[in-house]
């Protein structure tokens, strides 16, 4: 639970172990897909700095992707954002060109923010950013109910 204020909160799971073959049933994966559907916005947190040389954040960010897409391809249509962790890791002006890199490689269109978990740099904009998303959706679905509400009134005064 993130606690912004006592009427501004929300709750983050954290979904570890999605392995390649995870729609299949390999590992927990389908346990955490069927968590992950009933969600409203997803996080993609990927390493910017990975320790091992071998590992691409643009292929993690893919491999998740298509056990999304297998397990059911309607949960690529909800809002999706990049969250580039280990910023901390690189140099300062190679975090932005290494990031940037990433988005251009994955052609992302969403939100992406870098940040370094474990100094809480950059976190708190991703903490706001998701807040007000959520506060947003709020905003549109009580508009959205007043508008049927009203027009519900309306047929009945005609």
């Amino acid at each position: 639970m993130v606690d912004l204020s006592p009427t501004e909160r929300f709750v983050i799971a954290d979904i570890p172990g999605l392995i390649e073959g995870a729609a299949d049933g390999a590992g927990l994966g389908a346990q955490f897909l069927r968590h992950v559907q009933r969600t409203r916005l997803l996080l993609h947190l990927v390493d910017l700095a990975p320790f091992d040389e071998q590992v691409d954040p643009v292929q993690q960010v893919r491999a998740i992707e298509a056990e999304l897409r297998k397990h059911d391809p309607a949960m690529l249509e909800k809002p999706r954002w990049l969250v580039m962790n280990k910023a901390d890791l690189l140099p300062e002006d190679e975090r932005q060109a290494r990031a940037r890199a990433v988005v251009e490689a994955l052609d992302w269109k969403e939100p992406w923010f870098l940040v370094s978990a474990i100094g809480r740099e950059g976190t708190w904009p991703v903490v706001l950013k998701v807040q007000q998303f959520f506060d947003d959706q709020k905003a549109a679905a009580l508009e959205a109910a007043q508008d049927v509400a009203a027009r519900a009134e309306m047929s009945r005064n005609a």
